[in-house]
């Protein structure tokens, strides 16, 4: 048996280019003699389709283009994800699906049976749950379908919600030979580790070997990886797919197979998935030129070599733009990474503009001393600059807020906080170092002065980031424990062995913060729980 992986990177809602990737993979499974094609989850519509899934035209269409993919499956069977009309017009209209061709006959539908909704994810909202598991034969085989979601409750590793169905005792009684999943399972930090886990203990339970065909790409503020790979019947890693990339992987069910290891790569991983996100976030949007505010900072030098490798250093204009505050060396930093990168770097200087919003305001300020007004107005200044060249330009403004300024609100609305991507707001400032000595480990892309000196924000005269908050190695793992974690300010303060005022205190102000993410451009998640994707906190609320 024979089993052509197809992890392919299609687009939400772009039917006429997700039909020709599937067409081409069925062409490239046909040249390998592949017996069957497996591809990830609403292939066809792309994932997640969201709201699109309301407007009944573009169910009507997928019908229409899954007749044409059906006239492609000659000398083959067929596994395609798609959402399609629910025949028993129950709660709700919609299915999400796997459609099975088996030489241009249509065997049938495996009906997602879990569909998650917490975190990222909101299937409730558009599916009905499937009601049976589907077993069908091929040369022998009894092939079991399941997509995603189904086989995650069964490893005791989902924590968020409990369903009243295991999809996997169900297909004890069935005895599969062979288990396909089709999946469009998000990036995570490490989460290849826990996804193994997860299907591990799936193809153990059913003593059969197990396919997983995972979507490649980004869509909006999703990363979709990849890493697609093969499980024998001990549930032992066979093969693996490279992640972030598109890749047929072949598979040839063999029960002699060796098991093979796998390298987490924790931040390679991170950085690639960064890049994507990146870079699919303008490709699918026809978008090719990046405008970056270049500081002389750590944030907007790593996403400077971010949007190089996304995008190439020929698509990108960076601008420094100092004020009265802004040292030279931060400028001499700026300039030599630009030289690094070789990306093109403007100056303009803001302090003019900054002096002639001081003597406008001076009557109706009076003789206040300068404080955080004065601070943010420099911010804004840059944003309106930043955005001007946007617009002129064509280019999208790429923001570089991290995720542990966001937390604290350490950032300006109409200012810092301008960019149609905020491309590291999931990525804590020690991820960051991290990923800045990563990017240095051969040749020393960013200087290391950026690397050595204290973060600032440079709007007064010798500022640092920890005038106004604590050190990172203390504020970074107290969020992570409160976001990720989800753990209680007590345990927190206990585990960390720091005082519960300082921690209430830190989780109030991120509280109270909310108000500014709310404001913020979308974000490329790369953690369980970014703040622009994924967690839904009001902000009203009395309870911080």
């Amino acid at each position: 048996m024979k089993i052509f992986t197809a992890q392919i990177n299609p687009t939400v809602g772009d039917l006429n280019g997700n039909v020709r990737k599937i067409l081409d993979a069925l062409e490239r499974a046909k040249h390998t003699g592949s017996d069957i094609v497996l591809f990830p989850e609403l292939t066809l519509s792309g994932y997640p389709p969201e709201d699109l899934l309301l407007d009944s035209s573009f169910i009507d269409a997928i019908e229409i283009k899954l007749e044409e993919i059906r006239l492609a499956t000659k000398d083959l069977v067929v596994v395609l994800g798609l959402p399609r009309w629910n025949p028993r017009k129950k709660e709700k209209f919609l299915l999400n699906s796997a459609a099975i061709f088996k030489n241009r006959e249509l065997v049938g539908f495996k009906d997602k049976t879990l569909l998650p909704t917490y975190d990222v994810f909101d299937e409730r909202r558009y599916f009905e749950p499937g009601s049976e598991q589907f077993i069908f034969e091929h040369l022998g085989w009894r092939i079991a379908v399941t997509i995603c979601e189904d086989l995650w409750q069964h490893s005791g590793l989902v924590d968020y919600t409990y369903y009243e169905k295991d999809p996997v005792l169900e297909l004890k009684d069935k005895r599969p030979d062979l288990l396909l999943n089709l999946s469009s399972s998000p990036y995570y930090f490490e989460k290849k580790h826990v996804r193994l886990a997860v299907f591990s203990a799936a193809a153990k339970t059913l003593r059969c070997p197990l396919v997983f065909c995972n979507q490649v790409g980004a869509n909006d503020q999703l990363v979709f990886d990849g890493h697609s790979f093969y499980l024998n019947e001990k549930g032992e890693l066979i093969q693996i797919a490279k992640g972030f990339v598109e890749e047929d992987l072949i598979v040839e069910i063999d029960t002699h197979a060796c098991p093979c290891g796998f390298l987490e790569n924790g931040i390679r991983d991170l950085y690639s998935a960064l890049v994507l996100g990146v870079k699919d976030y303008f490709q699918k949007q026809n978008f090719s030129h990046a405008l970056i505010g270049l500081s002389g900072g750590i944030d907007s030098a790593l996403v400077a070599c971010i949007a190089k490798d996304a995008l190439g250093a020929e698509h990108i204009s960076a601008i420094a733009l100092p004020s009265r505050f802004s040292s030279e060396a931060s400028y001499l930093d700026a300039a030599l990474l630009a030289k690094n990168l070789g990306i093109e770097l403007k100056k303009i200087e803001i302090d003019a503009i900054f002096q002639s919003y001081l003597d406008l305001l001076k009557p109706y300020f009076g003789e206040t001393p300068f404080d955080i007004t004065e601070e943010n107005l420099q911010a804004r200044i840059r944003g309106m600059i930043l955005m001007a060249f946007s617009n002129k330009k064509g280019s999208l403004l790429l923001n570089t807020s991290n995720k542990s300024e966001l937390a604290m609100g350490y950032s300006t609305l109409y200012g810092d906080l301008c960019g149609a991507l905020a491309v590291i707001s999931d990525v804590t400032k020690l991820q960051i170092y991290e990923l800045c000595h990563f990017l240095n480990r051969k040749t020393p892309i960013i200087p290391e002065s950026i690397l050595c000196k204290a973060p600032s924000a440079e709007l007064r005269l010798n500022q640092t980031d920890q005038d106004t908050l604590p050190a990172y190695e203390l504020l970074d793992p107290i969020l992570e424990d409160y976001i990720e974690r989800r753990l209680s300010l007590e345990t927190i303060a206990e585990k960390r062995n720091i005082s519960l005022e300082m921690v209430s205190r830190l989780i109030q102000q991120l509280h109270r913060a909310e108000y500014k993410r709310r404001q913020a451009p979308v974000g490329i998640r790369v953690t369980p729980k970014a703040f622009t994707k994924g967690r839904n906190v009001p902000i009203v609320q009395k309870w911080r």
